[in-house]
């Protein structure tokens, strides 16, 4: 290749100092995907069941409808999704949430919520597949079908996108676009940054997989409440005592149907109250973050 497609370098030994508003030393958002309702079905369309992030590790996939499995995904919309609001909505947290959109059309209740509480709605695509060998062009319609949808839903365009599991082509689908704001589709860092290997410039605003409650349902991964608040804690004061002087970003991402089971979502009640106890947190959105970027530092002219 003439030309790497990836950046392995990033910010190096000198990231930017993100100045964060009020001189913050860390930035923390919070992620409830909210994804039941859209996830692999024959009653979808789909050949087969769902067999990822359930309390079925190493669940088989049928060629038929899963009860088992529908109603665990059932469990997050019905249950967890309303635990988990009560807890932002006591605690006063501002939250992002990645909706898939068939998810959300399929739930107006949790949608009028989260539009009364003030959080965010960015978009997770219009299904909660896996979109590796998908073509170009369908997952192109899908997304212009989903962002559509969104507005309607929602009353509002996403500003952020997050596909999740993704094709080789995602990020290129979004920097196509004029009405994202950020993509959340990549680990890489923790600060936000800006992928130039686009036909224009893409707004990166990282995400993560290891300070997320994705990892009760899979090998090797968290099995009680205490273990998940440990880690979050530790990875807090790592990112608090970097905040003195090179302050970055901290993602938890949640999902209603495994933090918002109630031995689960007790460690997240001892995380915020943890963290609400330090000076110099910004607890935000993924939105402020990126509109923060941007201000603060702008995209480079192309060469």
């Amino acid at each position: 290749m003439s030309v790497y497609p990836r950046d392995l370098i990033g910010y190096g030994q000198h990231p930017p100092h993100a100045n964060w508003p009020g001189g913050a030393k860390i930035a923390v958002q919070f992620v409830v995907n909210y994804e039941e309702g859209a996830e692999n079905s024959t009653l979808h369309g789909d050949p087969s069941s769902e067999v990822f992030l359930s309390e079925i590790i190493g669940a088989k996939a049928y060629q038929d409808r899963h009860l088992s499995m529908e109603s665990i995904y059932e469990y997050g919309s019905r249950a967890g999704f309303w635990r988990l609001h009560r807890l932002f909505e006591e605690f006063n947290i501002p939250t992002t949430v990645f909706g898939v959109t068939m998810a959300l059309q399929r739930n107006p209740e949790v949608v009028e919520a989260m539009l009364e509480s003030g959080w965010e709605i960015a978009s997770h695509a219009m299904r909660w597949i896996d979109y590796q060998t998908m073509e170009v062009d369908t997952e192109r319609k899908l997304m212009e079908a989903s962002i559509q949808l969104h507005e309607r839903i929602t009353g509002s365009k996403p500003a952020g996108w997050y596909t999740g599991r993704t094709s080789p082509n995602t990020l290129a689908l979004v920097a196509e676009r004029d009405d994202i704001l950020y993509c959340a589709d990549s680990y890489s860092d923790d600060l936000p940054y800006y992928d130039y290997h686009y036909s224009k410039p893409l707004l990166i605003v990282p995400y993560t997989l290891d300070t997320n409650d994705m990892r009760f349902a899979t090998a090797q991964g968290f099995n009680c409440a205490e273990q998940f608040y440990t880690y979050l804690k530790d990875a807090f004061d790592v990112l608090y005592k970097e905040g003195e002087k090179s302050p970055k970003m901290l993602s938890i991402g949640l999902h209603c149907r495994i933090a918002g089971r109630p031995a689960r979502l007790a460690a997240v009640k001892r995380f915020i109250e943890y963290i609400t106890q330090h000076q110099g947190v910004w607890l935000c959105t993924r939105q402020q973050i990126a509109e923060h970027w941007q201000a603060n530092f702008p995209m480079r002219e192309p060469t």
